[in-house]
């Protein structure tokens, strides 16, 4: 199985937000943000003036790298998705369109052609031709690369230029993931030539980027800010940007976040935590929207020995936690329950929606808290050991506010939870470094999924050659289901094997879904445009920036 590329994410700092169905509007009231009282929107109002400068936040801190096949956290994928275009484009209600491809056809089942875009133009004026997206794809299998993608090629044994604006790419078997990873980093689209010159430095401030996005790298001064400026060549009219200069800031400190936005030194970020949150409601300064969202919240065995291993394990704390007041108290009432780890919206706008709806309805109900079928499920599995350690971000407040959330009720059914904190970089070694697993017998999970289809979530904790199946989960029949849905091209027929593969996995899956929170957005008063859902982690969102008339306090 094709394993998805690098989608968790564990920062400090951060409040992760996730799914809902779209209406219009945004909540800017002060107080506590009852869900009932909160309006989603995909999109923020149309801008309609141009901006000399944009100042923006990544809340998650500095990118390590903007080169597209390495991209798969929140900060690189925010900058790097306005400057290097993919050959498919995420719209804002999840749904795909074309990008750099004009179009696509099977010729047969184990055949893709697409064709491109004749008017494209890197930013140096060269032309975007074939040989270009042979090289940015074909890189992404050799070892030097160290592409977080490289398993979506698993499958795919050429990918040749079959005319000048023309690709084909040959599979060993039919694959339905291939050409929906096509909408992120995988299938940005670099110049060959500018490739091979920057080697193992691209992407980083001494080897920069060539890409044919709406805005150009101009700048990154390492520590302190990158710096993009608008494409005035670009090839989507629509889409030239209403900013001439973009400018990024790494400010992970709530409070000086809060300082910042409030004060107009920061005019916008996505990611906004609850406790920013409940600041910026209570002002004038801009607009706090909330959008659906791909992210998930989920609490995940370490290894085979952790006891919550045991799927009687997890749902006896399952059925200890109060949802309801979590998502209440945690995150300001800007989230929801979820029956399964995978949100909605993944399926809401694609093909099968109605498959994977009435699949979804099927499976339980998320349970009411039963202290006492909780207790029975704890007996039943007879753990050797009743201490769990789970390890969290240090500084990431909701992260520790569900813990501790966790902690109090797991004692009444004779459970004891110990927090233990890591420091970013830690965090995110735990999903690389099995070493950095020893002593914890689970992890907060904060992650997303990016591309339009739960098969490609599912497979990372329930496929048996997964790197990210600690627990070595292993169900003949789901295994089946899912490699037949994957290989299976007419959406419905594929739908209908994942959703049976889910009735199965959601009865033994050692996963403890918790909440998937909304996305929020903040744009000072002087700015509109943006895309508010989580689709703007892969989608040029802003070249949909630009001015209201109106000036910032």
């Amino acid at each position: 199985m094709q394993a998805h590329r690098s989608i968790l994410t564990l920062t400090a700092l951060s409040t992760l937000l996730t799914v809902s169905a779209c209406t219009s509007g945004a909540d800017t009231s002060s107080g506590s943000a009852s869900p009932d009282a909160l309006k989603l929107t995909s999109t923020t109002p149309a801008a309609t003036g141009v901006l000399d400068e944009v100042t923006w936040n990544l809340p998650m801190g500095e990118p390590i790298t903007l080169d597209p096949a390495k991209v798969g956290d929140y900060s690189p994928n925010t900058v790097e998705a306005n400057l290097c275009d993919p050959l498919l484009r995420l719209r804002p209600d999840y749904s795909i369109a074309p990008g750099l491809a004009t179009a696509w056809h099977r010729p047969d089942a184990k055949t893709l052609v697409l064709d491109l875009r004749k008017d494209v133009t890197f930013w140096n004026g060269n032309p975007m031709t074939a040989t270009d997206v042979v090289a940015s794809l074909s890189r992404q299998r050799e070892a030097a690369t160290q592409s977080v993608n490289a398993q979506v090629l698993a499958s795919v044994t050429t990918i040749k230029a079959s005319g000048d604006h023309q690709v084909t790419i040959r599979f060993k078997a039919p694959d339905e993931l291939f050409l929906k990873y096509l909408v992120n980093g995988f299938g940005a689209v670099s110049e060959a030539s500018y490739l091979k010159k920057a080697g193992s430095d691209y992407g980083t401030p001494k080897g920069g980027l060539m890409c044919t996005g709406p805005f150009e790298l101009s700048g990154w001064k390492s520590g302190e800010s990158i710096t993009a400026v608008r494409n005035a060549r670009y090839w989507d009219t629509s889409l030239r940007p209403k900013v001439k200069k973009l400018t990024f800031k790494f400010i992970t400190d709530s409070s000086t976040l809060t300082s910042a936005l409030l004060s107009g030194q920061v005019d916008g970020s996505y990611e906004i935590s609850s406790t920013v949150a409940k600041a910026l409601r209570a002002s004038d300064a801009g607009t706090l929207h909330y959008g659906p969202s791909t992210q998930t919240v989920f609490l995940y065995p370490m290894s085979g020995s952790s006891p919550l291993a045991d799927h009687r394990i997890t749902q006896a704390l399952s059925l200890i936690l109060d949802r309801d007041a979590l998502v209440k108290n945690v995150y300001d009432g800007a989230a929801q329950k979820l029956k399964t780890f995978i949100p909605s919206l993944v399926w809401k706008k694609s093909e099968a929606a109605s498959v994977y709806a009435k699949g979804y309805d099927r499976l339980p109900a998320v349970p009411d808290v039963d202290i006492s079928k909780a207790e029975k499920l704890v007996a039943e599995a007879a753990p050797k050991q009743r201490t769990i350690t789970v390890a969290a971000a240090a500084g990431d407040q909701q992260s520790l506010q569900i813990l501790t959330f966790l902690q109090a009720a797991a004692k009444k059914i004779g459970l004891s939870l110990v927090i233990k904190q890591l420091q970013p970089t830690q965090m995110s070694g735990l999903f690389y470094d099995p070493s950095l697993r020893q002593g914890l017998d689970a992890t907060i999970v904060l992650g997303y999924v990016e591309i339009p289809d739960p098969l490609s979530y599912a497979v990372l904790f329930t496929s048996p050659d997964s790197p990210l199946n600690w627990v070595r989960y292993s169900n003949d029949e789901v295994t089946a289901l899912q490699r037949q849905a994957q290989a299976t091209l007419d959406p419905d027929a594929s739908a209908e094997l994942f959703v049976r593969a889910q009735a199965l996995y959601t009865k033994d899956l050692p996963v403890l879904s918790i909440a998937s929170p909304y996305e929020r957005l903040f744009l000072n008063k002087r700015l509109s445009g943006a895309p508010a859902s989580f689709a703007y982690i892969n989608m040029p969102w802003a070249a949909y920036l630009g001015g209201t008339g109106e000036t910032a306090s």
